[in-house]
């Protein structure tokens, strides 16, 4: 009998050995990623502390009056959450810009600089928006006017239009109020005959703002790789190197700008014949630039899908790009930092009902990760009001989530690069970064770090820290979607809470979720968020 006896129960061990373990175990086991970095480990590299830039698009000044916009008490606060920084005021309608020192103001223009002309000099960026009716007439005006400027982009339509010193006077004023630096485009299509470049609009242009002392960047020309198709004239890399040569030549003869930065040359995608641009370019002239600045979007607006915002492949495109504008740049002029001069998820203004909901944030996220860690000094987001879906603050001036997104990245994440791994879970849909928590946040000290990571399963994941972080404060900034439309919402909330501007001067205060020491770090099905570990003594960040 006791054989029998032995044998029914080696086999009953045997069928509960085989047996899954119970759903907490299975958590454990299955659904943790354990993140892996060190405390002593050495900074990858660093970016600038303008890394994440904006833009002001061009067609926005297409018709002045619109660029009075600007004078709008919410949308300077707006961009002031988002500074230091560069603004770029650049895009296609650069190259069809042309400066008339003697044309007077629109009506609207003028309202704005006689607020200007009577505020105290000590005090230029109290004064109130323009009247409340020539804004509501504006604001009521400009989605017809985004629909128009649309519409000649994609049927290749592009005209001159004449801008006034006000023009000029209201952007600089914007860019000084938001604590931002001014980068101004210069138009490139301007030519004696169809080679070289005829400055002598842009001298135009440095007279007056020399004469106003404004300090500002400058470039020359958007996108050259399709001025072919813009304008029907071909500019080859030789000849545009040649160019800002004697942009450079001509911004030495003002003592005001002989130290002032020039980008260029903005190109597209990295395609062959724009590589080839690019490359001739930068033997030609690219001594006289202090960045390298090219642009990049996933998608065709037009043609993109909600799955393509998901998908890890489309993402892992920007890393083939990235490294083959490195590669290009090293090999012609090595160690010239490099910078996306101009970004969004889709070209051709955004993706309608994608580029502007919470959807988008999953590639903006991504970009800012990636080009961090691969070796872009700064990137330029377009557009932070302007025509099209990809903006970060609507027509009404209601900021959208990838705005809110920036501002908590711009809180949170500083200039240095750490390196970390995870393991136990597919790295390319369930994407992590680390930095150094920003220097500047009054809340946060020397040595903490901060975590940020995608969720692009189906599913919670959750994520282990290393054994040495076990015993650390974690404060958790969950931004996930608000309201019944989910991951196409428009609205964004952290933690829980609804984020909105407490009034046209006012952003709101971002509350962190403690986490208790060893806790894991649970990120919802199709989220993004953020995560400072406090106290964790990382050597490169003291």
């Amino acid at each position: 009998m006791l054989l029998p006896s032995l044998l029914a129960w080696v086999a009953s061990l045997w069928l509960s050995l085989a047996q899954p373990p119970p759903p907490a175990a299975q958590e454990g086991i299955i659904q943790a990623a354990q993140l892996s970095f060190q405390a002593g480990a050495q900074a990858l590299r660093q970016v600038s502390p303008f890394f994440l830039s904006l833009t002001i698009d061009a067609n926005l000044a297409t018709e002045p009056r619109y660029i009075t916009v600007l004078g709008s008490t919410k949308l300077r606060t707006l961009a002031r959450g988002l500074s230091p920084g560069f603004l770029r005021f650049g895009g296609t309608k650069t190259d069809f810009l042309i400066f008339d020192p003697k044309k007077k103001p629109t009506l609207e223009e003028r309202v704005f600089l006689d607020l200007f002309a009577k505020q105290d000099a000590s005090d230029i960026c109290r004064f109130r928006s323009p009247p409340l009716d020539v804004v509501e007439d504006l604001q009521s005006q400009w989605p017809f006017q985004a629909m128009l400027l649309l519409r000649d982009q994609y049927k290749n339509k592009h005209r001159n239009t004449t801008i006034a010193p006000s023009t000029v006077d209201i952007l600089y004023n914007f860019a000084q109020c938001a604590d931002l630096h001014l980068i101004f485009g210069l138009n490139a299509l301007l030519r004696k005959g169809r080679s070289q470049w005829d400055s002598t609009n842009a001298e135009l242009i440095l007279n007056y703002t020399d004469s106003r002392n404004y300090q500002m960047s400058w470039e020359l020309g958007n996108e050259p790789n399709s001025f072919r198709h813009k304008s029907g004239i071909y500019i080859d890399g030789f000849q545009l190197g040649q160019d800002f040569i004697q942009l450079r030549q001509l911004l030495n003869n003002y003592s005001l700008y002989k130290t002032a930065k020039l980008y260029g040359p903005d190109v597209g995608q990295p395609r062959k014949n724009t590589q080839k641009l690019l490359r001739r370019f930068l033997k030609s002239g690219g001594k006289v630039i202090d960045s390298v600045t090219w642009h990049h979007y996933y998608l065709n607006g037009r043609t993109a899908i909600r799955e393509d915002f998901l998908s890890p492949d489309v993402l892992n495109t920007f890393i083939t790009a990235v490294q083959e504008e490195l590669q290009l740049v090293d090999d012609t002029v090595p160690g010239k930092s490099v910078w996306l001069g101009e970004t969004s998820s889709a070209y051709g203004g955004g993706a309608p009902q994608l580029s502007n909901t919470y959807l988008a944030g999953f590639m903006w996220l991504d970009k800012l990760g990636l080009s961090a860690r691969l070796g872009i000094d700064v990137v330029m987001r377009q557009v932070l009001f302007g025509a099209g879906s990809y903006h970060l603050v609507n027509a009404s001036f209601e900021p959208l989530p990838d705005y809110w997104l920036s501002l908590v990245y711009k809180k949170l994440v500083g200039t240095k690069v750490l390196h970390v791994n995870i393991t136990g879970e597919d790295p390319n849909k369930l994407r992590v970064y680390l930095h150094c928590t920003n220097e500047h946040h009054p809340k946060y000290r020397d040595g903490d770090v901060t975590l940020f990571a995608l969720n692009l399963n189906n599913s919670t994941k959750r994520l282990l820290l290393p054994t040495h972080f076990s015993n650390k404060q974690i404060d958790e900034y969950l931004l996930l979607p608000h309201g019944k439309n989910s991951l196409l919402s428009t609205s964004v909330q952290l933690n829980g809470h609804l984020l909105k501007m407490v009034d046209d001067e006012t952003l709101p205060t971002f509350s962190e979720k403690p986490l208790s020491p060893g806790s894991r770090l649970g990120l919802p099905a199709f989220s993004y968020g953020f995560y400072v570990i406090k106290n964790a003594k990382v050597r490169a960040c003291i």
